[in-house]
């Protein structure tokens, strides 16, 4: 797939040092990445911490990775896993006053695991969204805006037929659920897999 090989490209040029990769892929990827720590509720320097830090890792392990298709969910996973280290640091150093026992527990209850799957699912659809090309994406943004744009405008604003939109947007629809199924094959096929995505 066009889209595919693309990423792959990317992720090898960049290994090799080609900043303009190296930025083409920070720039289809940031969304991925910050939608992760605002999930955890970071913001503000604790979530450029982690973001610096998970663009260092990558930078680090580009080379090691073995199935570049897979990158989206390798940095969703390392974007968490930051989140969590950051989270935890933070409560070590949160002042407490003991004289008001029950503040100590503000904030961390635990939410139910639908909302938990909802997010699993928001960033599996963020990742497959990536994958896509630069013109799908743009005519799903266009297709999805609120209030949505008609035809006609989605016609001039792409400059292709009113005819080629439905077309279009099915191969998009289309490549989306392949990206979202195997990386959901993926998961399931993991340790620590997460809810089916369906």
């Amino acid at each position: 797939m066009v889209e595919t090989s693309t990423v792959t490209a990317l992720v090898a040029a960049a290994g090799e040092g080609d900043a303009g990769a190296w930025k083409a892929l920070v720039e289809r990827y940031a969304p991925l990445v910050g939608s992760v720590i605002v999930r955890h509720r970071l913001y503000g320097a604790d979530a450029e911490d982690v973001a610096q830090t998970v663009w260092l890792r990558l930078v680090e392990h580009l080379r090691d990775l073995r199935e570049p298709r897979a990158l989206p969910m390798w940095l969703i996973t390392i974007s968490r896993n930051e989140c969590v280290r950051v989270l935890k640091a933070g409560r070590r150093l949160r002042p407490v006053d003991p004289t008001t026992e029950n503040d100590m527990y503000l904030g961390e209850v635990a939410e139910p695991d639908q909302a938990l799957l909802d997010g699993e699912r928001n960033q599996a659809l963020l990742a497959a969204f990536a994958e896509l090309s630069d013109r799908h994406r743009e005519l799903l943004l266009l297709l999805t805006a609120d209030p949505p744009f008609s035809y006609s405008e989605i016609s001039r604003r792409l400059g292709v037929p009113v005819g080629s939109i439905g077309p279009t947007r099915a191969r998009a629809l289309r490549h989306l659920r392949e990206c979202l199924e195997q990386a959901n094959g993926e998961r399931k096929g993991g340790p620590g897999g997460i809810a089916t995505l369906r």
